[in-house]
């Protein structure tokens, strides 16, 4: 033997009188394994996958929910005009040349055809055929509808105007299944909508790390939502406006399997190293125990 073997078999005589003990000291020693193994490969963190944890248990119910705030138009926005009356050659003036839908501003006619969008410029205005500039900036759909109206009710009878805004656009990024950015073709559009077109979360995902990030031109605020309480439905932050960014934080599991070459692979280690340990001393345990 080595002079390290005769040294451990000679402790292991003093400390492993007879086979009961060796069993008793090998049954611990495979106690501690177990214990750094199963420690290193839980988790810290709840990850509860459901929403809206605090919904009543009956059948049916009502929940109180904000109404939904009315989108403002803001520098840089695109949006397409249409006017028209009873008697459209009377509004055709009115209307910008058609445009090729594919290309923001192109002014040739390709494909297929509508009319041409107008950018709201940095003094917050839009520019209309015979109207001239028209301020619409912190105004709503309705009454960008109803300023033109008004200046074309002045030469045609009753005319009709329609508002698109085509430049709504919402960007979902984090622990989704298909982070993306949506063209949203509806005024009301809630984060709910937002998530399920992106396939949902994934479950690493945290329900109550959602976050809200809006810049309505002047200034840039956030807010957190918690898709586990019903509460989501009050805040101002439920529908979404243009622009505005949904992020998805990561849950524990997610974190710490991002972290896994750094602290999973030193857990490792150290757990080969005492499975190691253990083998040396069971293999001198039985050499002592057949002398």
């Amino acid at each position: 033997m080595t002079t390290i073997n005769k040294v451990m078999v000679r402790l292991l005589r003093y400390m492993v009188p007879n086979r009961n003990s060796v069993v008793r000291l090998m049954s611990s020693v495979m106690a501690v394994v177990l214990m750094v193994v199963v420690a290193s490969c839980s988790s810290t963190k709840d990850n509860d996958l459901a929403y809206f944890k605090n919904l009543p248990e009956a059948v049916a119910g009502q929940l109180s929910a904000t109404a939904p705030a009315q989108v403002r138009l803001q520098v840089d926005d695109e949006i397409a005009v249409t006017i028209t009356s009873s008697a459209p050659e009377a509004t055709a003036i009115f209307n910008a040349p058609l445009a090729n839908s594919s290309v923001r501003g192109d002014v040739a006619v390709q494909g297929n055809p509508k009319l041409m969008s107008h950018i709201v410029d940095r003094d917050g205005n839009i520019e209309l055929p015979v109207l001239g500039k028209i301020n619409v900036v912190g105004k709503t759909i309705n009454e960008v509808e109803q300023a033109i109206s008004n200046r074309v009710a002045a030469t045609v009878r009753d005319p009709y105007v329609n508002v698109q805004l085509l430049s709504f656009y919402v960007n979902v990024m984090g622990e989704v299944k298909e982070p993306q950015r949506i063209k949203v073709d509806k005024q009301q559009f809630s984060v709910l909508d937002a998530l399920a077109s992106c396939g949902d979360l994934t479950e690493y995902g945290q329900r109550d790390g959602v976050v809200v990030i809006r810049n309505d031109g002047t200034q840039t605020t956030y807010h957190h939502l918690n898709l586990a309480d019903t509460q989501l439905f009050n805040s101002p932050y439920f529908y979404l406006q243009q622009n505005d960014v949904v992020y998805v934080a990561p849950n524990r599991i997610r974190i710490d399997n991002s972290k896994y070459n750094q602290n999973n692979a030193y857990k490792l280690s150290v757990i080969s190293t005492i499975v190691s340990a253990v083998s040396v001393v069971a293999s001198l345990v039985i050499a002592l125990a057949v002398k």
